[in-house]
């Protein structure tokens, strides 16, 4: 039961290291962006995230019955 909490705390420990170095050694520390929004390869292929989809989904539908009412 040790051991296993033992090589546990010895991965996580290890993962935290590896961001503090990342952190330490980027431009003003901090990660990029993970947002799919906010990447440039994802808007030349037109992919959007599910909430961008989902508001253009309900401007347009809500168009669409603007427009059947006149």
């Amino acid at each position: 039961m040790t051991e296993i909490l033992l090589v546990s705390t010895l991965i996580i420990a290890i993962g935290m290291i590896f961001l503090l170095v990342k952190v330490l050694f980027r431009p003003n520390g901090t990660f990029s962006s993970q947002h799919i929004h906010d990447s440039q390869a994802m808007k030349e292929r037109g992919i959007h995230c599910v909430m961008d989809q989902d508001r253009e989904l309900r401007r347009k539908s809500r168009l669409a019955v603007e427009e059947r009412k006149k």
